[in-house]
């Protein structure tokens, strides 16, 4: 009975691809630390942040895979994927979305006397589940799901200040553009199934060697906005020095998918965007604690 509950969890932790929480967290995170620097520390806080991240980002993946299912059972790439391949049943996924999304909102109430998340929870909530329709209509759904995630360093800031400023809305801008970039690469290897079938995306509509030049140019932004950070926010050199690693790596990455080699688009995908993530912000968090001493 243990056995069959770990692996019914895991099954769903599969579903929702926990482990890549890990790319819009440490972004929520720094922007928690930055704002700290100016309002009250609170565990409660912390507690907050950390479960909306995990609960909206739950819901908004356990929706996309109902609302791609379909299409996800004629993809070769996607066909195991739990739903069409029965692994979990649409009844229990519909719970586990419904759960999740509850959680969200619940989750709110802990930034109380702050009513602002709140009030947007359901707004949100219904912004990150959108995406999961965008590529029947519009080949910048890569930016949309770069937009939801940009939510979550902006969300974080209003959350604990209950205002906004420019140091959430760069460093949110700067996961707009990476997000958007490295979302166009990923869909460069569905190219001739989103053909096909007759679904919007940057490389299907211009094609896989284009598509990686519009991502370029998105990685290019990405790091203007984490540049417009370290200046806005006042950090130090140690911050523009792990931004100068940034464009190197992103450099890196663009250099190991090429419009002739996508073999390695998986490494691109997970582990660079993974450094780069934990990488920003555990340098963040160094450079604020060595300006405080």
């Amino acid at each position: 009975m243990i056995r069959a509950a770990f692996g019914r969890v895991r099954r769903f932790l599969e579903l929702i691809r926990f482990s890549h929480t890990i790319f819009a967290l440490p972004f929520a995170l720094l922007s928690a630390v930055l704002a700290w620097r100016t309002v009250v520390f609170r565990w409660r806080d912390l507690v907050g942040i950390l479960l909306c991240m995990v609960f909206a980002r739950s819901a908004s993946m356990a929706f996309n895979r109902i609302a791609d299912r379909q299409i996800d059972a004629q993809n070769p790439r996607t066909a195991a994927r739990h739903l069409p391949a029965g692994l979990l049943s649409l009844r229990v996924v519909v719970i586990f979305t419904a759960a999740c999304a509850a959680g969200f909102v619940a989750s709110t109430l802990l930034f109380l006397p702050n009513r602002l998340p709140l009030l947007l929870s359901v707004p949100v909530l219904a912004f990150l589940c959108g995406y999961s329709y965008a590529k029947r209509w519009t080949a910048l759904a890569h930016y949309w799901l770069g937009a939801a995630l940009m939510l979550a360093p902006i969300a974080a800031w209003i959350a604990l200040a209950g205002d906004i400023a420019w140091p959430p809305v760069l460093l949110g801008l700067a996961v707009f553009f990476w997000v958007g970039g490295f979302d166009i690469i990923y869909a460069c290897q569905d190219v001739d199934f989103d053909r096909s079938h007759r679904l919007s995306s940057v490389p299907a509509r211009f094609g896989v060697p284009r598509a990686l030049r519009i991502a370029a140019l998105s990685h290019f932004l990405t790091v203007v906005c984490l540049v417009g950070l370290w200046w806005s926010a006042q950090l130090g050199p140690l911050f523009l020095t792990s931004v100068i690693a940034v464009g190197l790596l992103l450099a890196y990455e663009h250099w190991l998918v090429r419009p002739d080699d996508l073999t390695r688009i998986n490494v691109a995908f997970f582990n660079v965007n993974a450094v780069i993530s934990l990488g920003l912000f555990v340098v963040g968090l160094l450079d604020i604690w060595i300006a405080r001493w």
